[in-house]
């Protein structure tokens, strides 16, 4: 069993930066991919980033802008964004995936728990 909490959201004008941060519970922390995920109102949730045993994947959206990072002693998975737009206002979740299989890290099915969500709002 695992249990993940968000943090580090907030309100951040365009242009600027903000790192949110999952803490974990359990001892396998390591062994699962992380993933974060972002989901606006009246839309579906859609992939961001990944980490797993074999790198590191991004959304295109988000690409050169956002970095993932682990820290398994801590059990925390960051997601550090810079240059913010509007359009990355969003509820920002983190899953972890007992797979690695990078050809799904991308569809939320694919995680087996997920986090409450941290709220990240981009003024313009």
């Amino acid at each position: 069993q695992v249990q993940l909490v968000e943090s580090g959201g907030g309100l951040v004008q365009a242009g600027g930066s903000l790192r949110v941060s999952c803490a974990a519970s359990g001892r396998t922390f390591s062994s699962y991919a992380m993933g974060w995920f972002r989901q606006a109102p009246g839309k579906e949730r859609e992939f961001v980033a990944a980490i797993s045993w074999s790198g590191t994947y991004y959304a295109d959206s988000v690409k050169g802008r956002f970095t993932i990072s682990r820290d398994n002693a801590k059990k925390t998975v960051y997601l550090e964004m810079n240059s913010l737009k509007p359009e990355d206002t969003a509820v920002y979740y983190c899953g972890a995936a007992s797979t690695h299989n990078s050809m799904t890290l991308a569809i939320p099915d694919q995680y087996d728990y997920w986090g409450q969500g941290t709220q990240v709002t981009v003024s313009s």
